[in-house]
Parts: structure tokens; sequence; C-alpha cells
């Protein structure tokens, strides 16, 4: 459980950092970079954090293992929880937000876990317990909460339905994939091993794929110049965060199921606004509403991971 509140802390930086990024001069300078932003920062941002696992893996001597899971069946089975996840759930996340504005986007990244969790429950055997999926609802509309805007403008409903779906049901298959492959008893895949597969694959098919299809690789080689590097620097930050964040996520993944793994994991909502209170100093935030819902958030998901028969 500790791993995946760590793997929601770190994330909640890394949001935080990629944050800066996007807001710094290459990405908003005109309307062509403030449409391929998120793409092409998804694509680096995964592409760097793919090369900080795989330092890490050859720190730890796990290259051989790595090579060798790239060519078994648990090892193909993490390259199409990496598109489907990747490429497929974070497009969808892009499209929840820019057509259906960023509250709608927070629900449809909290919405996974619940689909996850079904998905663990049916396909992985995984018990949930009755308490556990009021908690996980509980933390959704905490989520909801802590992201709500009245003056929330829906641009294209159809295409914002569609974005949703890719984005909660390719997160939650993704993780379900995962947790079979890690758990495999004739031929897992470790955590970290699986990470850096799953890093690259995202990586290669962001950069052979979506880049290329939204015309994004003059833009993209463009930030390397100065002084657009300076945005370089800060995505490598955050990818160095989401790297960190990835391991722990996996361990827990590995350790403690899809479903719980995923509850802890989604307090990266309620992290983030505590990180900008004390470190971005928004006391904007510091509302009744807020206080509130990033309470729920954390306190609900971490009971929504507990099954009370351990504790006894």
């Amino acid at each position: 459980m500790i791993y995946g509140l760590l793997a929601g802390i770190t994330w909640a930086i890394e949001t935080i950092v990629i944050g800066i990024a996007l807001s710094m001069a290459p990405f908003i300078q005109d309307q062509e970079a403030i449409i391929l932003a998120p793409f092409v920062s998804t694509f680096l941002h995964d592409l760097i954090s793919a090369i900080w696992v795989t330092l890490y893996n050859i720190f730890k001597k796990n290259e051989h293992g790595v090579l060798k899971a790239m060519s078994s069946k648990n090892g193909w089975f993490v390259s199409l929880a990496a598109i489907i996840g990747g490429p497929i759930g974070m497009t969808g996340y892009v499209m929840a937000v820019k057509y259906m504005g960023s509250s709608i986007g927070a629900v449809a990244s909290a919405i996974f876990p619940a689909i996850g969790t079904v998905l663990a429950h049916y396909f992985l055997k995984e018990r949930i317990q009755w308490y556990r999926w009021l908690f996980l609802l509980a933390t959704m509309i905490g989520i909801y909460g802590l992201s709500y805007s009245p003056n929330v403008k829906i641009s294209n409903f159809g295409l914002g339905i569609v974005g949703t779906l890719m984005c909660s049901f390719g997160w939650g298959i993704e993780v379900v994939i995962l947790a079979k492959c890690m758990k495999d008893s004739d031929n897992a895949v470790k955590d970290k091993i699986a990470l850096q597969i799953r890093q690259t694959t995202s990586a290669i098919i962001y950069g052979v794929v979506i880049i290329p299809m939204i015309h994004g690789w003059r833009f993209t080689i463009g930030l390397f110049s100065t002084p657009a590097n300076k945005a370089i620097f800060v995505i490598a930050i955050a990818s160095f965060f989401a790297a960190v964040s990835y391991l722990s996520y996996y361990k827990a993944i590995s350790q403690i199921g899809a479903s719980k793994a995923m509850a802890l994991d989604v307090t990266y909502a309620a992290w983030s606004v505590i990180f900008t209170i004390i470190f971005l100093h928004d006391f904007t935030l510091l509302k009744p509403i807020t206080i509130i819902c990033t309470v729920i958030v954390i306190g609900c998901s971490i009971l929504a991971a507990v099954d009370f028969r351990d504790l006894i």
C-alpha cells in the first residue's frame, strides 16, 4: 500500500512539473503549438521516462531479463497493454479535456479504477468487498469535486464521450493485462522490466504513428533548440518523477493486485492540490470544498484498498 501511495504522490509532483513545462513559451507561442502541446509533451514524457527506467535497469543489472521478456508471450502482452494505455488511453484523456473541459477529463481519469476493478474481478478473480466499492465511488466523487467548474464548456459532446471511453477503458484494461503478466505463475514479467517495455513501446508508437499523423515532428525537433530546450529540461524532471511513480505503481500492482493499486494511485488528484499550495503558493485552493474533497480522496482511496479481514 505504501508503494501505491508513493505512486500517487510522485505522480502529483509530475503533474505539477509537466504543467510548468506546458506553460513555457514553446508550448503557448501560437495556436499550432497549443494544439500539439499535449501530444508532443506526452511523447517526450514517455520517451525520457523510458530512458530513466532503462538506466535504472542497467544499474540493477536487469537488462538481460528485459531482452528475455520482450521475446516472451507475456512481454508481447505488456507491449499490447502499453498501446492500449499509452497512445489510446492518453489520447482519449486529451480528447476528453479538449472537448468537454478539464473537470470532465478528471472524471474520465477517475473512472478507470472502477472499470479496472470490474475487469480485475472477472478476469483476475480479485475479490472486491461491497464497502470497497462504496469507498471507490466516494473517491470518484471527491476527484470530481476537486476539478469541478461551473463554467464547463462542452464544444463537442460526441467526441468528448469517445475520448472519455478511450481513456477510462484504455487505462483500466492496461492495468489488468499488466497484473496478469506480472503474476503469471509460468512466465511472469517483473514489474521493473514490464515498465521498461511499456514506456519504450508507448514512446515508439507515439513517435512513429501519433506525432507524424498530427504533423508534429517539426515542432518536436524545434523544442531542442535554444532557448526552447529549457522546456525539455523541465519535461526531463517531470519524466523522472513519472518513472518513480510508475515503478511504485507497478510494484503495488504486483504485490497487492490491480484493484487496490488503482485505488491508491488516484490519490494523485488530492496530492496535486496539496503540493500546489505548498510549492506554488496558490492559496486560492484553500476553500472548504477543496479541503473536504482532498480529505475524501486520500481517505477513501486508502479505505478502498483495504481488506478489513487482513486487519483482524
